[in-house]
This record gives C-alpha cells, structure tokens and sequence, in this order.
C-alpha cells in the first residue's frame, strides 16, 4: 500500500499512524525548507500547483492521493486535480469535489447555501458602497475569500465602516451575534458523513479575538444547548453538500436568543483537530488514512463504535517548556497530552477521562503560575 501526500507541514499528525500500519508513504511539497520532510519514505520538492503531484501519482502508482492542505487558496485546484486523477486514473483523492469546493470557498455563496437550505445563519446583505448597509450595529464586514481573520472587521458605528469601505470595495456585511463560538468536525465518504465532538472556542467579542489565542475546550459544555442538535444540523450541512474526505463547521451559539447559527465551511484540515482527537479518540487526518487502505470496507457504524467521551483542553502556551513526551509526539493515548503550533505560539492539548485527570496532567506540564492564571479563566 503506497500513499501519496500534498503537503509536508501537517505530515507529522498521521506519520506514526503510516508506520503502524506499514504503509508507504510519498510527500509532494513547495517549500524545501518545510518541516517533517525527513518523515515520509520519500518526498519530492515541487513546484507549486498540482502538475507535478498528478505526475508523481502515476508514475508511483500510488493507492490513493491525501492533501494535508491548510489554506483555502489551492482547494480549488486540488478539486481538478482530483477530478481528473480518479476519472482517468482511478486513483482516489480524499477531497472535496468542485461543486464543494465552489460553494464553501465563497463567503457569499455559503451564506446563500445556507439559506437555500433553511440553517439559520446571521442576517447579512452584500453592500457596494458604505451607505448601503441597513443592518444595526455592530457588524461583520468580510470580504468572500479569506480565513484565519483576514479581511474580516467588527464595525460599531459608521467610521469603522468609511475605513473599511477605504480599502475594499464590497463587503459581505453580517449581523453581529454575541454568544459562543463552536466547531464540529465532520468525517465523509462515500455518501455518509460522521460528526465528531463539537468543541468550544470561546466567546465573540467585538475586538475580533482569534480562537487560537483563547482556551479551548471539548466538549462543549454551554447552558441552554444541547450537543445532538449541533451534531444534527452539522450532518444536514455534510450531506447537502455532498462533501468528501474532512470538513470543519462554524457556529455561534446566541445565549440571549439560545438559538445556532451557522458561520462558515471549512474543507480542509481543521485547526480543532487535536481537541476532536483528545476528546473523541478519533483522529481525522489518520481516519482520511483509512478511507484510503479500507476503501468500500470503511464503515461509519463500526467507527462510531470507538467514539470516546473524554474531556479535552486546549491552552495557548507561547513557548513549551515542560517535560518532553515520548514518542510518537503527536498520538494522544488515554490521560496524555500533545504540544503542536509553532514556535513562539505553541499550544498544549490534553485529554482527560474527566476534569480531574486534565487538572492533574496540567499542573505536571505547565508551570504553577501559568496554570492558575489559565484556571481563573477556564470555561
């Protein structure tokens, strides 16, 4: 069984799951001086595109193709190239398609899928010009493309708007939804699509505060929702969508109104992965794995049989400075914890039977200091 992947920076998340299972593995990857490219058995250095890794999938005669992407901007392409490598060569690519890919890539075109599907999400209206905009303050003003914060602003009145409307043309103007901030994870193939734990990014603010520096934690514990319902709602968007290989959903979730909103559709990897596997058991990246070396045997139902329920807390921690873990580094076991992000933003997952086990696994990890302050303000 031989693998190709597109990608070498998130390599590192299914390498010990490649060497149990004693799959070969290729990494395609543009930057020479990537991470964990002495991992795979062998990697190529490419241009960027998808040209050379269509190549090197036919000529490696691989299983099947897996991109480790983490941006949005190439989605599309790999949707092509995917198209093209499983009709001519019937090599399978765990991604999603175009049509997927068209919509969840498109700020606006979400929101209208949403819609046209009857899933609540914020009002919204698509403004030309700053006077344009009739929703009340405050507002989201995005741009269609773009993740992780960029191009994305929370106006209060009409200044921030002229600033905003400064440098860009259009925006995407959202109602703004003050409430809790929540992610869910959805595995899919093959027509069937498995939600995993939906985890708990933290509150909205107006300043706009990313999730990655807040605590995070799975799964999510908030008064007045209930689970099942994000899981639910999760699933129809799976599979009206029609999506393959991973997806990652954004909600808010409105204390006031206690009603879901739905935000955004990431295909792609997803930045909660670690709590999902903390808290489930389930490793997605390891899971698209799967899909490849099970083929028409891979059986959601049997994959639920190993669902856990474990408590999981994420931290951010600037720089790690506790005890090494063994290896493999990456691979959560029952009561342990991992360290990933890079240098300077380092972040620590732990994953507990319950919040005594994290508790106790906390204090042998971080400082004493870091660890008060972090439970003062623990959800």
């Amino acid at each position: 069984m031989k693998i190709l992947f597109i990608g070498a920076r998130l390599f590192d998340d299914v390498a010990f799951y490649l060497e149990d299972k004693k799959i070969e593995s290729i990494v395609t990857e543009s930057n020479k001086d990537s991470p964990n490219l002495e991992l795979p058995d062998k990697h190529y250095i490419v241009p960027r595109g998808m040209e050379k890794p269509m190549e090197i999938a036919i000529k490696e005669k691989v299983d099947g193709v897996i991109p480790l992407i983490g941006i949005d901007d190439p989605l599309m392409d790999v949707a092509i190239f995917k198209e093209e490598l499983e009709t001519k060569y019937n090599i399978p690519v765990i991604a999603s398609n175009k049509g997927t890919i068209n919509i969840s890539s498109d700020k606006i075109k979400t929101k209208e899928f949403f819609k046209a599907n009857d899933i609540l999400t914020p009002n919204f209206q698509i403004a030309e010009n700053p006077n344009q905009i009739n929703l009340n303050f405050p507002i989201v003003l995005k741009q269609k493309a773009g993740q992780g914060g960029r191009d994305i602003a929370i106006a209060k009145n009409q200044k921030d708007v002229n600033s905003y409307f400064s440098k860009f043309n259009t925006a995407l103007v959202e109602e703004f939804i003050e409430g809790s901030e929540i992610s869910i994870e959805v595995l899919c193939f093959n027509n069937s699509y498995l939600p995993l734990v939906p985890v708990y990014k933290g509150e909205t603010t107006l300043e706009g505060t990313h999730p990655l520096n807040k605590i995070r934690s799975a799964p999510c514990e908030i008064e007045g929702l209930n689970n099942k319902e994000i899981i639910a709602i999760a699933y129809k968007i799976a599979n009206f969508l029609k999506a393959e290989g991973i997806i990652d959903i954004d909600f808010i979730f409105s204390k006031k109104y206690k009603k879901l909103y739905a935000i955004e559709i990431n295909t792609r990897p997803s930045g909660t992965r670690y709590l999902t596997a903390a808290s489930s058991g389930i490793h997605p990246l390891n899971k698209l794995v799967d899909m490849v070396i099970k083929k028409e045997e891979f059986d959601f139902n049997e994959l639920k049989e190993e669902l856990n329920n474990y408590f999981a807390l994420e931290i951010p921690i600037g720089n790690y400075e506790g005890p090494l873990k063994d290896k493999p580094l990456k691979k959560f076991i029952k009561n342990s914890w991992v360290v990933h992000g890079p240098k300077g933003y380092e972040r620590i997952t732990i994953s507990g039977e319950n919040k005594e086990k994290i508790e106790e696994i906390a204090k042998k990890t971080i400082s004493q200091e870091k660890f008060k302050s972090i439970k003062n303000n623990q959800v």
